[in-house]
């Protein structure tokens, strides 16, 4: 991709449509806060280099790549899951900075955009940890749990640690499996309850093992994206 045609900011693309922002995304939305306060051209500072700078090929933008797996942390959703949302959710595109009749992008995308961009080991994570530390020096957030829409579903960033990283991954696979089979629970092996790195890469590796052998459930795009990331 020319690097000369990479956004460092998104910009809301006219639209005659572009009113009902106004109307259906409230002003103390979270996200319609997060988007008009926070400037995100870091991400775009931090993947500058993921991108090579001779191919003339066009390519979306890392800023918006960006946002849509923020929004899969956020709302703990798979990337067929986030990608639908967009299609009747106006503050998701108005965080995206879309127009409202805008189509989405298809969710085999955002695989490639971590595999081709984010290569490093907690790069994701690390930016989404940037952008709730910026949220929080700005008041849009008060803590860490992020609150994120009229039920309180929380989520929170994921810690810096390794094992926190592991243990938070793991879990949120293990509910993609439970939503599909409630009874899948006696497959799998017994969870690491230590402290310990080791016990948990090792119960990881195992996890990794007994889903790669039982396709059935392991190809579901719900399970696979968890395991891809």
């Amino acid at each position: 991709m020319d690097i000369r045609m990479l956004s460092t900011q998104q910009k809301i693309q006219f639209s005659s449509y572009s009113g009902l922002y106004d109307i259906i995304v409230p002003k103390d939305n979270l996200l319609r806060k997060i988007n008009d306060l926070i400037d995100f051209s870091f991400i775009y500072d931090e993947l500058l280099a993921k991108y090579c700078h001779t191919n003339g090929r066009t390519a979306e933008s890392p800023i918006k790549m960006f946002k849509y797996l923020l929004l899969k942390t956020i709302y703990t959703v798979s990337d067929v899951d986030v990608v639908e949302r967009f299609r009747y959710d106006m503050s998701f595109k108005y965080f995206l900075e879309m127009a409202p009749e805008e189509d989405v992008i298809n969710s085999s995308s955002l695989t490639k955009f971590r595999k081709l961009r984010l290569k490093d080991m907690d790069l994701l994570n690390l930016l989404i940890n940037r952008t709730v530390t910026i949220a929080l020096e700005k008041g849009i957030i008060k803590s860490k749990s992020i609150i994120v829409d009229a039920t309180h579903t929380v989520s929170r960033s994921n810690p810096h640690t390794t094992l926190a990283v592991l243990r938070e991954r793991s879990k949120l696979l293990r509910k993609a499996i439970y939503q599909i089979d409630g009874e899948y629970k006696r497959n799998l092996p017994q969870k690491n309850e230590s402290g310990d790195l080791d016990q948990e890469l090792a119960y990881c590796r195992e996890l990794q093992r007994v889903l790669d052998q039982d396709q059935s459930i392991s190809e579901i795009p719900a399970v696979k994206e968890k395991l891809i990331c």
